[in-house]
């Protein structure tokens, strides 16, 4: 138990957040998209993502408690910006290109296994400072 709150009263609450905020972050991607560039857009919310990542770790009770689900608001909008970002920098061959995207996908079955035997070998907490090697990646695509 971190942060001094039990999951179990939590539960519920953070779920609906998970998938509203997850909503609600493609309605603004379709905004953000509009009016600024993709590169931007994916630089800007990969650093908001991991600036509240450190907060929901690493903060208080109440800051964990607003962070956690910001920090899926802004993944939210990364993977379809991913997606076009790949596709426009290559000139041919986008069929099998979005085949190797969408395979990449299983990188999302593959991180939460490794963030588990990590969280047996070190703690939860440590364990999950992992993600920060996937949203670096990710911001440095933005670059």
């Amino acid at each position: 138990m971190y942060h001094g709150i039990d999951p179990k009263i939590l539960e519920a609450a953070t779920i609906s957040d998970f998938w509203g905020l997850m909503n609600l972050g493609e309605i603004i991607r379709l905004i953000l998209l509009k009016i600024f560039d993709s590169r931007s857009v994916l630089i800007t919310l990969s650093g908001l993502a991991m600036i509240c990542l450190i907060l929901a770790f690493f903060g208080p009770a109440e800051i964990a408690l607003i962070c956690f689900p910001l920090t899926d608001l802004f993944l939210s909008v990364m993977y379809p910006i991913l997606f076009s970002l790949t596709l426009n920098s290559f000139a041919d061959h986008h069929g099998s290109i979005s085949g190797i995207l969408v395979t990449g996908i299983i990188g999302g079955a593959i991180l939460p296994l490794i963030i588990g035997w990590l969280g047996d070998a070190v703690g939860l907490r440590s364990a999950l400072c992992f993600l920060f090697f996937p949203l670096a990646f990710i911001l440095s695509t933005g670059f």
